[in-house]
Formats: C-alpha cells, sequence, structure tokens
C-alpha cells in the first residue's frame, strides 16, 4: 500500500498495511452488532451486551465496510494544524495504527489490562490513537488538558494510582517535577520528536511495533475511561464511565442530535481533557461512521475558525456558545460555508440573541444542548423541532427529565427547581459508573427515585427545558467546569491573602467568568490595586490551571459573616447577578 502521509512534524513516515479481521477471540461465534443494534439497545429496547468493545466491535466493523465499499471514500480523521502539515485516516487505516499503539502500550510499556493511563495531549492525531489503543488493550484512560500544572497533574496521578502517563512536550517538565511523589507510575509515555530523558518515545516505538494484535474481549460495564470533574468543594472527582456508556450510550446522539450519516464531516471544538471531545470527536461520530475534523489550533482565532470552515468541507459544527459570541461579532456575510449544514452547541447556556444574530448572518440555525460529564446528553434541540430561543430543548432518548423539588417531588410546568432523571428499576448503562473511590459522592447523585444533576431549570408546558443556574457553586465559563475551592485555595496561598470568596459574575463574551473577593493582609493593603489584581491572577494561573484564574478581581474589608463557604458564595453571587 502507498505511504499513509507524511507528518513532517513528527519527522517520519507512518505506513499502513492491510489489516486484517482482528475482532474479538472467537468472531465467528456471535454475529457482529450493528448500527440498528446499537441504538436499539441505547432505547433500552434490546438487553446490553455482556461483552462490548467498541474498537472492535464499531471502528472495525467501519473498516471492514470500507473494504467493501459500504462505506463512501470519507475521511475517518482529518487533521489539519493551519501551517500545511495534514493527516487523513481511513477506519482502515485507524485499525492498522491503533494495533501497533496497542502493542507500544502492551510490551515496552508494560501495561496489562485494567490499569489506569493519564492522557494528557493536545490536539493531535495521537491523542485518537492512543484512546482506541486503549480500548483495544482494556486499560483505562484517563483524558487531561495541557493546561494542567504540576499540582493538577500530581492530583489525578496519586488519586487514580495511575501506571502510566502519555504527554507531550508541553507538560513533560511539570511531570518530571513530581514524579517522585507518584509511586504508582511506572511508565512515561512522551509524544514528540525528540528524545527526553526519562522518557520512552512514542514515536519511536510505534514505528517498529507490530500490526498483529488481538484485541481484548471487555466486558460491557467494564471500565474504559474516567474523567476529572470539578465540584463546589474540595479537589474533582473521577467520574468513570465503562465500555458500553461511552461506546453505545452515544449511538442516539449521533442521530437525533449531531443528524450524523458516513458523508458527514464534524469538526467539534472541544479541549481534548473534556467528555465533550470523546462525545463529539470519537464515539457519537464514530458510531454514525463520519468524520472526525481537528484543527490543532492552540489558542483561539476567530479569523483562522472562519478561514477554516471556509477551506474544508466541514458539514457539522460543535462548539462552546463563546465561540459563536466571537463570531456574530464579524461580519459573517462575507464568508461563504458552501459545505456546512448543521450547527451545535452546548457546554454553558446560549444567548438568545446570539442564536438570532448567527441565523440572521448565516441562515443555519443554533441546536443546543444540555448535558453532564456523567450522564451524557440529557436534553437538546433537534432538527425538526422548534426551536424556542433560550431553551436547551427537550429531554432525550432514553431519559424521562423531570424537575423536582429538594424532596424528589415533581414540580409541575413553570417551577423552578433541580434537573432530575427518573429511574426505573436499574440504574441505566449509559450512566458513569461511579465516582472512584467515593461513595459518598456517588451516593449523593440519587434522591428517590432520581438522579439529580445539581443544575436548577424550569420546563414549560411543550416540555421544554431552560436552565436557570448551578444548584451548587460551580462556575461555567466558555464550557469550563471551575470550582471555586480549587481558586480560592489557590488564592490563599498568596501573603496578601486573608481570606477569599469566589464566585461567577455576568460576561457579555463568556457567559459568566471567575471573580474573587479578596481580603488583603494589613502589609498589603496599601499596594497598588492594579499591580495585585495582576500578581493574584499570575499566581492563581501559576497554581492550577489556567482557564481557573480570576479575570474580575475586587478587594473588600470582609466578607459575609456566615458559618459556610457555600453561603457566603450564595450572597455574593447573588449580588453580583443583581448588579447585571
Amino acid at each position: 500500500m502507498k505511504v499513509l502521509l507524511h507528518y513532517q512534524r513528527f519527522r517520519f513516515i507512518w505506513l499502513a498495511k492491510s489489516a486484517g479481521r482482528h475482532f474479538h477471540r472467537d468472531p465467528q461465534l456471535r454475529t457482529p452488532l450493528t448500527l440498528a443494534d446499537f441504538e436499539a439497545i441505547n432505547r433500552l429496547e434490546k438487553p446490553l451486551p455482556k461483552n462490548f468493545n467498541f474498537a472492535a466491535d464499531v471502528l472495525d466493523q467501519w473498516s471492514q465496510k470500507e473494504k467493501s465499499g459500504e462505506r463512501p471514500a470519507n475521511p475517518a480523521l482529518w487533521w489539519v494544524n493551519g501551517k500545511g502539515e495534514e493527516v487523513k485516516w481511513s477506519f482502515q487505516d485507524l485499525g492498522s495504527l491503533s494495533r501497533k499503539a496497542a502493542n507500544v502500550l502492551t510490551k515496552p510499556c508494560g501495561l496489562q489490562r485494567g490499569d489506569r493511563v493519564a492522557v494528557i495531549l493536545p490536539r493531535i492525531p495521537e491523542w485518537w490513537l492512543i484512546n482506541v489503543a486503549c480500548m483495544r488493550t482494556g486499560l483505562v484512560f484517563m483524558p487531561g488538558t495541557i493546561q494542567l500544572t504540576r499540582k493538577d497533574i500530581l492530583y489525578r496521578l496519586q488519586a487514580s494510582k495511575a501506571k502510566c502517563i502519555v504527554a507531550s512536550e508541553e507538560v513533560a517538565p511539570a511531570v518530571d517535577s513530581i514524579v517522585s511523589e507518584c509511586p504508582n507510575l511506572k511508565t512515561k509515555l512522551l509524544v514528540s520528536p525528540h528524545c527526553w530523558d526519562g522518557w520512552l518515545n512514542f514515536q519511536e516505538l510505534l514505528q517498529s511495533a507490530s500490526e498483529e494484535h488481538s484485541c481484548v474481549e471487555t466486558g460491557s460495564q467494564e471500565p474504559m475511561a474516567i474523567f476529572f470533574t470539578s465540584g463546589t468543594t474540595g479537589s474533582p472527582k473521577m467520574a468513570q464511565h465503562s465500555q458500553s456508556s461511552l461506546g453505545i450510550g452515544y449511538a442516539l446522539c449521533g442521530r437525533y442530535w449531531l443528524d450524523l450519516t458516513p458523508s458527514d464531516i464534524m469538526w467539534n471544538m472541544s479541549d481534548t481533557g473534556w467528555i465533550k471531545a470523546a462525545i463529539g470527536s470519537v464515539f457519537s461520530t464514530w458510531l454514525r461512521g463520519a468524520c472526525v475534523f481537528v484543527h490543532r489550533m492552540a489558542q483561539f482565532n476567530t479569523d483562522i475558525f472562519l478561514d477554516t470552515l471556509t477551506m474544508y468541507p466541514i458539514t457539522t459544527l460543535c462548539s462552546a456558545p463563546t465561540v459563536y459570541r466571537m463570531l456574530v461579532q464579524k461580519d459573517l456575510k462575507r464568508y461563504q460555508f458552501k459545505s456546512l449544514q448543521h450547527c451545535l452547541t452546548g457546554g454553558e447556556p446560549l444567548n438568545p440573541e446570539v442564536l438570532e444574530q448567527w441565523k440572521a448572518q448565516t441562515g443555519l440555525e443554533l441546536y443546543e444542548g444540555y448535558g453532564q460529564t456523567e450522564v451524557g446528553i440529557i436534553c437538546a434541540n433537534r432538527k425538526g423541532q422548534e426551536i424556542k430561543p433560550g431553551s436547551m430543548g427537550k429531554g432525550v432518548v432514553p431519559y424521562d427529565v423531570q424537575i423536582i423539588d429538594e424532596n424528589g417531588n415533581i414540580l409541575p410546568a413553570g417551577k423552578e427547581g433541580e434537573i432530575a432523571l427518573r429511574l426505573e428499576n436499574t440504574r441505566p448503562f449509559c450512566f458513569f459508573s461511579e465516582y472512584v473511590d467515593n461513595p459518598e459522592k456517588t451516593g449523593a447523585t440519587i434522591r428517590r427515585n432520581f438522579y439529580v444533576t445539581g443544575d436548577r431549570g424550569v420546563m414549560d408546558t411543550d416540555g421544554y427545558f431552560w436552565f436557570v443556574g448551578r444548584a451548587d457553586d460551580v462556575i461555567i465559563s466558555s464550557g469550563y467546569r471551575i470550582g471555586p475551592f480549587e481558586v480560592e485555595s489557590a488564592l490563599i496561598e498568596h501573603p496578601a491573602v486573608v481570606e477569599s470568596a469566589v464566585v461567577s459574575s455576568p460576561d457579555p463574551v463568556r457567559g459568566e467568568v471567575v471573580k474573587a473577593f479578596v481580603v488583603l493582609a494589613a502589609p498589603f493593603k496599601s499596594s497598588n490595586r492594579e499591580k495585585l489584581t495582576a500578581e493574584l491572577q499570575e499566581h492563581v494561573k501559576n497554581s492550577t490551571a489556567p482557564y481557573k484564574y480570576p479575570r474580575k478581581v475586587e478587594f473588600v474589608q470582609e466578607l459575609p459573616k456566615t458559618i459556610t463557604g457555600k453561603i457566603k458564595r450564595n450572597v455574593l453571587r447573588d449580588q453580583e447577578w443583581g448588579r447585571a
């Protein structure tokens, strides 16, 4: 076969040879599941199979359809970096390369089924390879953004007892600085064209790895991934998902919300550290046999974004409302998005005026969806349904979405309460399995026969849901979840800070941003406030992930005199939003 690509950035050539059938150990013993089967299972109309593996049961099936001509000649992954470099992989290419990557993880890395692997990579093709390789080998992958600091990475490695970390040069120095404090970490795998002392080099090992690999026959409820999700207090929780909750649980999302077919090209802008990347750039898209489009774009740039939409035949776009808020400030009528047909948004509330401006300038609707790391997409606006500006849409199958009070009673239309999912006799397979090592918080998500989301909302008489806000203090800014306690903990480390309270504050572009109310220590009360604000912001950026820093700082003589930090934050947040 011809050379697949020459990826100059990594200075070597990947060769794609013919990929044979590498399904489960005894592929003849059962009929392969079809997309219709996955959708029926997702609807809870068919039982969950005992075993399931996304790589074998979905990706390798699409590879076979490519060979037989049943799938159009559309890439499975199309990556560009805006500097002339490009990667296009078919499902056959993805299969061949991911088998090689699986051999890298199990042989030189010495990893075994069930081991946890931290994956901290930017938007580069290796992120997809490593994820699929983990599926093939039964490893549990744990994505993280490259914005994580030394402290963040240390917590994740210690809490998860990770055996391996796969990282890029951006975070390798931070990892090296804390590795002595991580006794469970046995292997460091670097994705880089350069060698790094103490690290195995993924590119070098991939070149020499065999393409022969038998996919592990994983159980449907076997762990597949762990996502760290911020809460009101303490460190991020580890939400664990199974092979089926991710691999089958997004079949209906791909069909009804994303509206994908094998001919579509889907560009999802989510950071690789979040579950939204898994939903839109792996599971929903590949379940439908569509192409995942990726632009490296380390820093968001509206001009590059719009040029990309113009230059490439992208049919489906998904991004946070913040991006659309930025885009509608441009004269969009100057651009021609000839292939773009379907636009989606989620991760934070969408302003009705942005939806209207986007449609006025592009002629395209914006279909908002609402979901959570723990349970996936809960509500969505679907094609063919009326869109009510400001609404998250209606509840999606298989969930029965309700608004309940603090006692678990269903509230009538128009009454504000907590957004919840009614449970039948068994927990839906598409739910997360648990918060790892935290049964108390796992149990706290259930109230009577409901799963409570922690978000407050209202349902109208037509069954449309409207987001009101968090029931807790979590701040959602530009699609990022930020726990106030993490920011307060970083601030208190600075000698100028006696006490602080962190809340959300309204922002015209990001929806809401982090604001810190700070009580200063006596020696700093006469300091230049502008310089001190910048110093505190830089301190937080260095102490925790940069996206968490307070974009607004207000110095106060004292904070509200309340017993708990939560009540204190509630008072300040109400004041802040009351001014808006």
